[in-house]
């Protein structure tokens, strides 16, 4: 099985291909991506018995011409490459519409035209849901309040044409905040930002009054879930990928058990931030078999120790 990683120098797409090239479905892996981030660490460390599996290269998604040469032959595609800065997710429009809008139509319209992908896996957010108290779920209505949101958003009405279309397995997997350990991961993430200015400065910042609600899944679990979706039997359709519902103050507390000396300094403690949770799906935990049977502490304790000091 040949398969296609567009962004797979990022934070997902690192531990995905790692997951990849020790499947022994998959023959070949290309990883597509443009090292915008810059992210090099991908290229560290693979054991050399694997290197034959993998092929880098380097390209945008709106160059329609190099995704239909690079589609030759690919029996599946995951769909990861994104324009994603969390901390900024209401600045500079145009690039997330660039990226996540139209660089997601031209790799849909060059899938379309392959004779040969039989498989598509987009991931997405649960960001397109907006805020809501009451736990989303896969049926309730998008309300994206980011420009990110709503460039993800519009990226999924591309994808589904090819859900409706039939002909090819399309999986549309909406992730929760991903969190966790990997060579190339993202510090601008809520959980991942606290964990080093916890370990390194014994100091946590704080947006608003530290109440509001997030979904969370860890990053091995998310690899774990994409790679398993590869020969999956589940129909074509929207899924949640996610794990827990936190409040910020909660996973403070953890970090305080964990680190006693901690402080924390609120910014801004009087705004009330948006929140937003969502309900696990059965069918995704069973079929992926992505149930987590650590707790935050377990899993919070052991990233502590990926740190060099």
């Amino acid at each position: 099985m040949k398969v296609l990683v567009t962004g797979g120098a990022g934070y997902i797409g690192t531990e995905l291909v790692s997951l990849l090239i020790a499947n022994p479905e998959v023959d070949k892996v290309i990883v597509y991506d443009n090292l915008s981030r810059p992210n090099y660490n991908l290229f560290l460390g693979l054991r050399l018995q694997k290197h034959q599996k993998i092929t880098f290269i380097k390209g945008e998604l709106l160059d329609s011409r190099a995704l239909r040469k690079v589609l030759k032959d690919v029996d599946v595609v995951y769909h990861l490459a994104a324009k994603v800065t969390t901390p900024f997710a209401n600045a500079d429009s145009h690039a997330y519409e660039q990226v996540n809008h139209w660089g997601t139509a031209e790799l849909v319209y060059a899938v379309e035209e392959s004779n040969s992908v039989k498989r598509f896996i987009y991931t997405s957010s649960t960001g397109v849901y907006g805020s809501s108290k009451i736990p989303a779920h896969e049926d309730t209505p998008p309300d994206p309040q980011t420009f990110y949101a709503a460039s993800k958003l519009r990226g999924e009405q591309h994808v589904r044409r090819l859900i409706n279309g039939g002909k090819i397995d399309t999986f549309l997997m909406r992730c929760g905040n991903v969190y966790g350990y990997s060579k190339s991961m993202r510090f601008d993430a809520v959980i991942n930002k606290f964990i080093f200015e916890a370990n390194f400065n014994k100091l946590v910042t704080i947006q608003g009054d530290g109440k509001q609600s997030r979904t969370f899944i860890h990053i091995d679990m998310v690899a774990k879930a994409l790679n398993n979706l590869l020969t999956a039997d589940l129909p074509s359709d929207v899924y949640n990928i996610v794990d827990r519902n936190l409040k910020v103050i909660d996973i403070l507390d953890v970090l305080k058990e964990l680190i006693p000396d901690l402080e924390f300094i609120f910014i801004n403690q009087h705004l009330r931030l948006h929140e937003l949770n969502v309900k696990v799906n059965p069918l995704i935990s069973d079929t992926l078999h992505i149930r987590n049977d650590r707790s935050l502490k377990e899993e919070l304790s052991e990233f502590l120790t990926k740190f060099s000091f």
